[in-house]
């Protein structure tokens, strides 16, 4: 089977930075007041500044398949070479339309490909390496020399004031508390947006860095644990998932059903624990020595989950130092799906990389408690 290789690395942040000052004017105030979660999200997630395809009166600048067309045309000096693409996989939590499918839509931007296969992947954060695990056993299979993945959300969108009026209207018909749960509003100072891409090719470009992958696996806990984060849906009291198709469009509307929301509680319970160990697993499985990682890319969706990380990887014998750790929570925000691709893209732009030096990436995904971890080699 062919070796595989990322020759390739790019990312599209939409607009201007917005620092944590701005947020509220571009995403707006809900029922006209102020957030009472706000400031202490912020604090705890340490983020300081994120990218939305927004502009300042809360209007849609990029849709979510026009920044990931731009990311892929990043990844090529000559676009002539575009040509040559046969596998285009994109992952996304938050597609512009239910259908066509996000792959088909971005192809639509991409008049530079000719036909090629295309494949979607729904999710969380997984999605994106969901894509790039296709590209990666297409290459390696043999079945395409050329592919590109990407990963990618617009989840400003699904965040603005605007989504949550008839909300806080029924509840101050109804005499209740007019603020939204915390589930929803916690959300609104996490994530962002952003796209990334990799060109992932069966031989190395001659003028580096390349990065081999050795291998990337995935698992989900769905069978152990119930939804955590979801979007479109709501828990009854067992924890069960009821859709939005099977309650009325009132409902909908009165309880903000499409927009995303997070058990907490079930997931500083769960996420470190559940991914980690399974990293765990994967190191004893495939024979790896972490003290040989030279970077470790874990996506988090917070800095309260750093020390907990750590805490776990060192009581567990596979500590790695945080002198090897390389995150852009703080700059680039929490993109979902795009996340590792944009840490990637950055650590690959350094030009901190050497020959043979790894790279092990870690992806954790809420929604049901999915994860991913890739190791790469660098190469010249």
């Amino acid at each position: 089977m062919a070796d595989v290789y990322i020759n390739s690395v790019s990312a599209f942040l939409p607009n201007e930075p917005v620092s944590n000052e701005e947020m509220e004017s571009y995403l707006g105030f809900i029922g006209g007041a102020k957030s009472k979660s706000k400031r202490v999200v912020l604090r705890s997630n340490k983020i300081e500044q994120r990218y939305y395809a927004l502009d300042k009166e809360g209007r849609p600048t990029h849709s979510n398949a026009e920044m990931v067309a731009e990311a892929v045309r990043r990844l090529f000096v000559d676009p002539r070479e575009m040509e040559d693409v046969e596998l285009l996989a994109c992952g996304t939590t938050s597609p512009d339309a239910l259908l066509p499918s996000h792959a088909v839509l971005v192809h639509g931007l991409l008049p530079e490909f000719a036909g090629v296969e295309v494949i979607s992947n729904a999710g969380a954060c997984c999605s994106g390496m969901q894509s790039f695990k296709h590209a990666y056993l297409s290459v390696k299979a043999e079945d395409k020399s050329k592919a590109v993945c990407t990963g990618s959300e617009r989840m400003s969108s699904h965040m603005r004031a605007t989504f949550f009026e008839e909300e806080i209207k029924y509840l101050e018909r109804i005499e209740a508390n007019p603020y939204v749960a915390f589930e929803k509003d916690f959300l609104r100072w996490m994530l962002s947006d952003g796209a990334g891409a990799f060109l992932v090719e069966a031989e190395k470009k001659g003028d580096g860095p390349s990065l081999k992958v050795e291998w990337i696996e995935m698992c989900s806990f769905a069978n152990e644990l119930e939804t955590c984060m979801y979007m479109g849906a709501e828990k009854d009291e067992s924890g069960k998932l009821i859709g939005y198709q099977d309650m009325s469009i009132q409902e909908v509307v009165q309880n903000s059903v499409l927009s995303i929301k997070q058990d907490v509680k079930l997931l500083s319970e769960n996420i470190v624990s559940k991914g980690f160990a399974f990293l765990k697993q994967l190191l004893e499985k495939k024979n790896i020595d972490v003290s040989k990682v030279d970077y470790f890319l874990p996506h988090m969706s917070s800095h309260f989950f750093q020390d907990k990380i750590y805490a776990f990887l060192k009581d567990n014998d596979i500590e790695i130092p945080y002198d090897k750790w390389f995150v852009n929570l703080k700059t680039k925000g929490n993109i979902g799906a795009g996340s590792i691709y944009v840490m990637l893209e950055e650590l690959l732009h350094s030009g901190r990389l050497k020959e043979g030096q790894q790279i092990l990436l870690a992806v954790p995904e809420s929604a049901r408690f999915s994860y991913a971890f890739c190791l790469l080699t660098v190469h010249y």
